[in-house]
């Protein structure tokens, strides 16, 4: 069996070379050979620091393969990336910044060696901010409630998945990429065990509130359940418009001298117009995400994959023609 190990990498120069060499000793301790990293770089905007060490790994090791990105496109997004470049029998995510410990592999081994299909890792105790931390919680709830994750079910960045699973997940080509979700698609086999969660040994978190709530958003692809609450919406509305029309009415006929108030109608009109407002544009999101997936907006744009074997093969056929020519550049490898 081969095993493939996903590292979505963003200005992580000064951490992944620790992440990959703990990660090649764990798999050589626990015999869960062979393997192969697919580290895939999301544009990271440091002047090519981390792509450089990247390269420096794949050089030294050829079991590392380098997928680089020619622009941002989000973890998720990075991982499927890693995903269509991966060639294991089970492939495993992990994060570029140790709190994803190699340590806790065995833990996820031994609950996958059961026979499930994916096996998440999750954090009893979390080393995220507060704000991560309830971000983490709202976007619990909201795919229990979308997509019908099961309760009992906890998740992280932290996985593995079998080689079906992967072939199905893939298949999907919207950038609008949320791997719950596509993995709740695929099978019900699934179970989580808790592992450790390490302190981020450099910098912080680079997830915004803005990237958060774009993540959180494309939970929308998986689900109707926002258009069905914008019909019930309509119905609970519709009922309560005619029974307050009908209370007015009686009170008028009770008391003649009654003054309507323009301060409540006002303010009856522009709630429902607020709220009219709010579906469409939930039913525009929904049409704008089916017109950019008929579009074919890419998932992910490839730049560069980069490995010691395609690149000695390309070096050497380069040295073979300019054997004799000492300033002949290096080739660039795509």
């Amino acid at each position: 069996m081969l095993y493939s190990i996903i590292i979505p990498c963003y200005k992580s120069s000064k951490t992944i070379r620790k992440v990959v060499t703990l990660t090649m000793e764990e798999m050589e301790r626990l015999g869960r050979t062979p393997y192969e990293f697919v580290l895939v770089d999301d544009f990271s905007p440091d002047g090519g620091e981390t792509v450089a060490e990247l390269e420096s790994l794949a050089d030294e090791y050829p079991a590392v393969k380098i997928v680089e990105l020619a622009k941002n496109s989000g973890q998720h997004n990075a991982v499927m990336a890693g995903l269509n470049h991966a060639s294991g029998d089970a492939l495993i995510a992990m994060d570029d910044d140790m709190q994803t410990h190699p340590s806790q592999l065995p833990v996820l081994f031994d609950e996958f060696d059961k026979g499930h299909d994916i096996v998440y890792g999750y954090y009893p105790q979390k080393k995220h901010s507060l704000f991560r931390n309830f971000g983490s919680y709202v976007n619990y709830l909201s795919v229990r409630i979308l997509i019908g994750k099961p309760k009992d079910m906890k998740t992280s960045s932290f996985w593995i998945i079998r080689k079906f699973v992967r072939d199905y997940v893939i298949q999907y080509k919207s950038q609008y990429t949320h791997l719950q979700g596509l993995f709740l698609r695929t099978t019900r086999n699934i179970s989580c065990v808790p592992v450790r969660h390490f302190e981020r040994e450099v910098g912080s978190s680079n997830y915004t509130f803005k990237k958060l709530v774009g993540l959180w958003s494309n939970i929308m692809g998986y689900s109707i359940v926002p258009l069905r609450l914008a019909t019930y919406c309509g119905y609970l509305f519709s009922i309560l418009g005619i029974l307050g029309a009908a209370f007015t009415v009686a009170r008028k006929l009770l008391h003649p001298s009654m003054a309507i108030g323009w301060p409540s109608m006002m303010a009856a009109i522009c709630f429902f117009a607020g709220v009219n407002l709010l579906f469409l544009g939930l039913i525009g999101e929904y049409l704008g995400r089916m017109f950019l997936g008929m579009s074919r907006y890419p998932q992910f744009v490839v730049r560069k994959v980069y490995a010691q074997e395609i690149h000695m093969d390309k070096k050497e056929n380069v040295h073979s023609d300019t054997q004799n020519d000492k300033t002949a550049p290096e080739p660039d490898i795509r």
